[in-house]
């Protein structure tokens, strides 16, 4: 393999001063040419994320992250730059194909977790269920908005008490004269403190899952954001206390019936999650590659000791291996062939894979490698809470064990 990333110019240090590492630069992450020959639609929007992330989400993310900020006018940018919808068809926008979008929530993880976060819960979660189980009247009203960042969207699905076991939640929807009363909690919903709407699953009077479009300035409607978060620190998530909310007939999603109308959105988000892994799998080796290029110890770039070369070939393997299995997945989804575990089996492998990544290059940039500027800190947090949600590595396991063996072991 040609290096086609020569080191570039060290400057020695002199005396204490320690030179400013470029850990940005563009490294050839693609050896086994896995993202050739995609259509120049495709390209684009990858190219559009790029340079959204370069431009606009480079030079403020780490301050972003420190104050725990939710970025609202990158949100809105996303929308202008139509990098919010997640492959959902929406009137008035072109196609965008799977291939697209997820390679859309590669480039914006590679930004930032946070920031692929905002569009996945925004586009991902949010617009697919109103754009699946909506009416033409709900549809009619949300879409556009949603799909341009004007309008902020929640998810409302996990509850305090029901997080992997979320097919059994209890939030309830009673049928009153004119509509409905909403009850319950949810706890972990991205946007719910800060947008106009929250998608929510509720148990009918039937005890079968049913999906609502609640305005978040509903009176009942509480959503507080979550403090302390280590991870994900540039999107609010919310603890939400539904108290007595009502809603009209109209509020119900006509589509939305049964948990599997649920789980089918979930399914078509979790490979997007999976190359979000991968977006910031990119981000920890093109930052490890650089500093090992640019940092000097004993008189020379680590990039000269065998052992950092080493590390650095088994994140190029893992990388690789990482991009053949989604890229062969999503072609599989888009010929209708893609199951559910298999999906589970990509967003199992790339979130294990990508957090392994991210302590290797971690512990590589040494000292340096604890602070927000040198951009390994942020993902090594962030992947954690990537790690976990849409389905935890347990869940994900057993879901793939049951496919292997025939044998479900969930309880």
């Amino acid at each position: 393999m040609s290096n086609t990333n020569p080191a570039p110019t060290v400057p020695i240090a002199q005396g204490t001063a320690e030179p400013e590492y470029r850990l940005w630069e563009p490294v050839d992450v693609d050896v086994a040419g896995v993202f050739r020959g995609l259509s120049s639609d495709d390209n684009a929007y990858r190219e559009r994320a790029q340079r959204f992330v370069q431009e606009e989400v480079r030079p403020v993310v780490a301050g972003i992250w420190d104050r725990a900020e939710y970025p609202v006018h990158l949100a809105r940018r996303m929308g202008q730059l139509d990098l919010l919808r997640d492959g959902v068809s929406v009137p008035g926008f072109p196609e965008q194909s799977l291939i697209a979008a997820c390679l859309t929530t590669m480039e914006l993880a590679r930004g930032d977790g946070s920031i692929a976060t905002i569009a996945g819960v925004q586009g991902g979660l949010a617009l697919r269920s109103i754009n699946s189980c909506g009416s033409d009247e709900q549809r009619a009203r949300w879409e556009e908005p949603l799909a341009r960042g004007t309008e902020l969207g929640a998810f409302a699905l996990t509850e305090p008490t029901h997080g992997s076991d979320s097919v059994s939640l209890e939030t309830r929807a009673r049928t009153v004269e004119g509509g409905f009363v909403l009850d319950g909690h949810k706890k972990w919903i991205g946007s719910g403190s800060n947008g106009a709407i929250a998608v929510v699953w509720a148990r009918g009077d039937d005890g079968k899952v049913q999906g609502f479009v609640v305005p978040q300035d509903s009176p009942g409607y509480r959503g507080t954001t979550i403090e302390g978060k280590v991870s994900l620190r540039g999107i609010w998530q919310a603890h939400i206390e539904f108290d007595g909310v009502q809603l009209p007939t109209s509020a119900k999603l006509p589509g939305a019936n049964s948990f599997k109308d649920t789980a089918a959105v979930l399914q078509a988000t979790r490979l997007g999650v999976a190359w979000a892994a991968l977006g910031q799998a990119h981000a920890v080796y093109e930052t490890a590659v650089n500093y090992a290029k640019q940092r000097v110890q004993f008189g020379r770039p680590l990039a000269a000791s065998q052992i950092v070369q080493n590390r650095l070939a088994e994140m190029l393997s893992q990388l690789t291996t990482l991009q053949t299995l989604l890229m062969g997945l999503t072609r599989a989804d888009e010929r209708g062939e893609l199951t559910g575990p298999g999906a589970s089996l990509g967003k199992y492998t790339a979130t294990r894979t990508a957090r392994d990544m991210a302590r290797n290059a971690r512990d590589l940039l040494g000292g340096n490698g604890i602070l927000l500027e040198n951009r390994v800190a942020r993902h090594f947090a962030d992947l954690e809470a990537l790690h976990t949600y849409e389905g935890t590595e347990t869940v994900q396991a057993l879901i793939i064990g049951r496919d292997i063996t025939g044998v479900g072991a969930f309880v």
